[in-house]
């Protein structure tokens, strides 16, 4: 009974150790794009700037908000409603490049699967 016992615990804590993305700096996620790119990660950080669109009563809504983690500062863009600016966020989404010219990215951002508000 105690190894059943044992055995379901271990691997209970192995499935959820799988399904939680790695958090990342966001300075880290800068210096390395292309080992992040369309990878899923997990971000913390404070709000810095929002813009959204919600339109009440309608499925429209989204926008992008900018997170900083005290490292840099990366762009995020969502499905939902915009958090307001100065919230508390952990966000967990996929990398994605925007515009490389000379060697240099200009615009690195994530893609938003899903976010935590403190």
């Amino acid at each position: 009974m105690t190894k059943a016992i044992l055995l379901s615990l271990v691997l209970c804590v192995g499935l959820l150790s799988t399904a939680c993305p790695q958090r990342e700096s966001i300075a880290n996620i800068e210096a390395n794009p292309s080992k992040f790119y369309n990878k899923e990660v997990g971000i913390a950080g404070t709000v810095r700037d929002s813009y959204g669109l919600n339109i009440p009563l309608t499925q429209i809504r989204g926008g992008v908000y900018k997170v900083d983690d005290g490292t840099g500062s990366i762009w995020v863009a969502t499905q939902m409603s915009v958090p307001s600016k100065g919230a508390k966020v952990g966000v967990k989404g996929k990398i994605q490049n925007g515009v490389n010219f000379n060697g240099k990215n200009y615009g690195l951002g994530m893609i938003e699967e899903d976010r935590r508000v403190k």
